[in-house]
């Protein structure tokens, strides 16, 4: 396996009053001009100080959102420099572009030691097509790269793969080089029993995922929309319930792959439904086989925790990604609780990754008490079924 490239290969101690763009993934939920979840800004910090420390002087670039290559206030990074601030208990400073005078500006004003914040790059249309001149004007603001944003680096845009092609001097930080061991490890190395819980609304993201983990897994088990297709190829009436009616059969087909390969496929013995997610008059909990007519399965019941918990207990490495039922809408959020609960309470190694299942263990109050977080949704499923990454492949030491 090809090495990455870390912040011992840029020699820290001559860092001293250079300039070190750090590419940190800053997509985090603004609401009302304010943070609504640090997690992403807590776990680039380990980065962000040893950077300080060594007297770089640190521009951070992010991207936040889908504002379609122009300006969009209500997506300006503003707040997140705000919020950084206090987080590392001194000043940030905010350049209100990424690129152009007023971001190089900014990079020269910077002594050793502080940080700047940069504007949305995705206010550049040149950002996510890798266009070589934004690429370059990126680089041209620092003497190094540095990328701790395991989030978007399955992404191929001019911040992951086009700067550190022209700043020879680049490396992964902590966070980034954290991510690939962690989930490398579930992939080469596992210790066994290996349980997957794999919730969400649909099999189609997370396909290549499961292909590739099933041969390695001991157990997989299954809730919410994605459990429903599951069930549904089984021949059980859903009701109302969302299901993936294109992915019957491959359903059936992974199903069958796993009875092969002698992998525990583990689905929701009961499921809550409700006859309204908005407005619910009827909530009750059925045995899988018996959902009402003109209700929908919202999260998996008692015994599907139950059965879960089990797994997860005998489990010594367990892997956690989407959530198992409507769990931004209580109570249907209470098996999605349920399953960081677990997590929590075993003594095996437990990793869960995604936006909203590190939401929901955030939710759950049980953070720390997970081994791993995963910042990157789409770039660990992406991992996990075995791709090359371009932000990782990017930074290798051949390369």
């Amino acid at each position: 396996m090809a090495r990455t490239r870390t912040l011992e290969d840029l020699d820290l101690g001559t860092l001293a009053s250079k300039t070190v763009l750090v590419r940190v993934d800053f997509n985090v939920p603004l609401v009302d001009g304010r943070v609504a979840d640090d997690t992403r800004l807590i776990a680039a910090l380990p980065t962000i100080a040893e950077l300080r420390r060594a007297g770089a002087r640190v521009l951070l670039a992010s991207h936040c959102g889908r504002p379609k290559g122009e300006p969009d206030p209500g997506l300006s990074l503003r707040p997140v420099a705000e919020r950084l601030s206090e987080l590392i208990e001194g000043p940030v400073a905010f350049a209100d572009d990424c690129v152009g005078e007023t971001a190089e500006s900014a990079a020269r004003a910077l002594a050793p030691g502080e940080v700047c914040l940069l504007e949305n790059l995705r206010f550049h249309s040149g950002e996510k097509k890798n266009d070589p001149l934004f690429a370059a004007a990126l680089a041209g603001l620092a003497d190094a790269y540095v990328d701790d944003a395991f989030g978007t680096s399955h992404r191929a845009h001019a911040s992951v793969v086009g700067v550190p092609e022209r700043l020879r001097r680049n490396a992964a930080g902590r966070l980034l080089v954290r991510e690939v061991e962690v989930l490398g490890r579930l992939l080469e190395s596992p210790e066994r029993p290996f349980v997957a819980i794999a919730g969400g609304a649909k099999i189609a993201g997370k396909l290549d995922t499961l292909e590739n983990l099933l041969p390695r897994l001991d157990a997989l088990v299954l809730g919410g929309g994605m459990a429903n297709t599951f069930l549904a190829a089984r021949g059980l009436d859903l009701g109302e319930s969302l299901v993936e009616r294109d992915r019957l059969d491959l359903a059936l087909e992974i199903l069958q792959r796993a009875e092969d390969l002698d992998t525990r496929v583990v689905l929701p013995a009961d499921l809550v439904v409700c006859d309204d997610l908005e407005s619910p008059n009827r909530i009750e909990t059925v045995a899988a086989e018996e959902v009402p007519s003109g209700t929908k399965a919202v999260d998996i019941g008692l015994e599907g925790r139950a059965e879960l918990a089990r797994e997860v207990a005998a489990g010594a490495t367990i892997f956690w990604n989407g959530p198992l039922g409507v769990f931004e809408k209580p109570p249907f959020d209470e098996g999605t609780l349920a399953a960081a609960h677990a997590l929590a309470e075993t003594s095996g190694f437990t990793v869960a990754g995604g936006g909203e299942t590190v939401a929901a263990v955030r939710k759950s109050g049980v953070g720390e008490q997970i081994d791993h977080l995963s910042t990157g949704g789409g770039a660990s499923l992406e991992l996990l079924a075995g791709k090359i990454l371009p932000g990782v492949s990017v930074l290798e030491v051949n390369k």
